[in-house]
């Protein structure tokens, strides 16, 4: 289990989240083999679909969870052969279950709208709101990414934005007028008295205290704001309407991936299938004798 672990992160350059996951997934396959009195060398593709049914079972986990977790069998078992302790990896038989395609939640501009201007800018820590949500609206942004943001990471004349995203991979991003200029009234009215006498760090968006602002800190600011505004959606929902409001203006898929950070074109895609969805919704409202 040693040797793999390390495999995994000099060969295969997995990060340091995954492989604790890997482990911990292989070390309950190799429970589950133990009891049942079978050797690693042994193992068939009905022992892990076995395995895998029961997994789904107990802990009510949904496809992709499966399809993750058979990822871990392929490596391994691929590992094992280099190994020289199994002859063939029984794992690549097995085909993922097909995933069920989500949704995501998206609002309207005008309910984002609705909700972005029940923050009360009069003070400093509704300022600072004002403008961390008018941003990750107008660029998409991860929270995480939000969060990691320092001061130089902000290129206001050219409206751009330095992000560090999934993978410690960097991309430029844009920002648009809005969010230019509640980001320069934060700047110039807010953040100094946030991080006044607290020692000015490279943190772009601070707490009350002069630190960096957690995702925690945003989770329970944006709720606060979403129940007032009286949406009911999460922070993540303004990415998402981001990207499909990117979609319905005509963007093209790339543009979208590029922007977002993707690693996967396929990931966008399903933006696309929310801009049909809703498509779909409006043909239904408006016009029901047609679309019935």
């Amino acid at each position: 289990m040693e040797r793999y672990c390390v495999y995994l992160a000099a060969s295969e350059h997995r990060l340091p989240l995954t492989v604790y996951t890997y482990k911990l997934e292989i070390s309950r396959f190799l429970e589950y083999i133990d009891e049942q009195e079978i050797q690693l060398e042994d193992v068939t593709a009905d022992n892990i679909t076995w395995f895998l049914s029961k997994l789904k079972e107990g802990a009510n986990i949904n496809s992709r969870t499966v399809s993750k977790t058979l990822s871990c069998f392929r490596s391994f078992f691929y590992f094992l052969m280099k190994e020289g302790i199994c002859k063939e990896n029984p794992a690549v038989l097995l085909e993922p279950p097909k995933r069920k395609i989500n949704l995501p939640e998206v609002m309207e501009k005008e309910t984002v709208e609705h909700l972005l201007s029940k923050i009360n800018t009069d003070k400093p820590l509704g300022l600072r709101d004002k403008a961390l949500f008018e941003l990750i609206y107008s660029c998409g942004c991860r929270i995480s990414e939000i969060v990691n943001l320092n001061v130089h990471d902000i290129n206001s004349s050219e409206k751009l934005i330095k992000v560090k995203g999934k993978g410690g991979k960097e991309r430029l991003v844009i920002f648009g007028e809005e969010a230019d200029k509640w980001l320069k009234l934060y700047m110039e009215n807010s953040r100094p008295v946030l991080a006044e006498g607290k020692g000015h760090g490279p943190a772009l968006f601070v707490n009350r205290y002069g630190k960096r602002i957690s995702r925690i800190g945003i989770w329970k600011n944006y709720r606060r704001y979403a129940q007032i505004a009286g949406t009911g959606s999460r922070v993540h929902t303004l990415r998402h309407s981001f990207a499909t409001a990117m979609i319905q203006g005509g963007a093209d898929l790339r543009t979208v991936q590029a922007l977002l950070g993707h690693a996967d074109l396929a990931t966008s895609q399903i933006y696309t299938h929310v801009d049909a969805s809703l498509l779909e919704e409006t043909h239904r409202k408006y016009l029901p004798r047609i679309g019935g």
